[in-house]
């Protein structure tokens, strides 16, 4: 008896800074699931391969599955065409460059509404240019020092992108 007391007073102790310090903060509140049943029947249908196994999905991913859904189902045809493609396309990469493009992609959402869209601007100026210029351009970064293409983009902030 006297081994399970000493036992006990020994866990107190060395419990005590726990019980004095602040409770912990209680887990962020998690995503809600979307319930099958709630979504339309069009949804249900676009999404009908993944109803077996739709209770058992984190919330998270039902949550962007239902929102896909609902934005396939507002495209056109054309726009469901190009999505298409834009799949298959991306499902022929290869892995790595798959994680390449991950990666960019992070690194843009974390970029503020304005620098994304200044990226959004030079993208657009970029695609605009006849496919000879764009091809030129590629070729003069891919053959310049990691020096020379700091001062190309120096260049392109100052708003200065032409040559020199």
């Amino acid at each position: 008896m006297k081994r399970r007391t000493a036992l006990c007073a020994v866990l107190l102790l060395a419990s005590g800074p726990l019980l004095a310090a602040d409770p912990p903060a209680p887990p962020p509140p998690a995503t809600p699931g979307v319930a099958w049943a709630s979504m339309s029947p069009p949804q249900q249908q676009a999404l009908s391969h993944f109803q077996e196994q739709w209770s058992s999905l984190p919330p998270e991913r039902q949550q962007a599955l239902a929102t896909g859904a609902q934005r396939w189902l507002s495209m056109t045809p054309d726009e469901r065409r190009s999505a298409r493609d834009r799949f298959q396309s991306w499902q022929q990469l290869p892995p790595d460059q798959r994680a390449l493009i991950r990666q960019r992609w992070q690194r843009f959402q974390q970029l503020s509404p304005e620098q994304q869209q200044a990226v959004r601007q030079n993208f657009h100026a970029f695609s605009q240019l006849p496919p000879a210029q764009r091809a030129l351009l590629r070729q003069r970064w891919r053959s310049a020092t990691p020096q020379e293409r700091s001062q190309m983009l120096q260049r392109l902030r100052q708003g200065g992108g032409g040559r020199r």
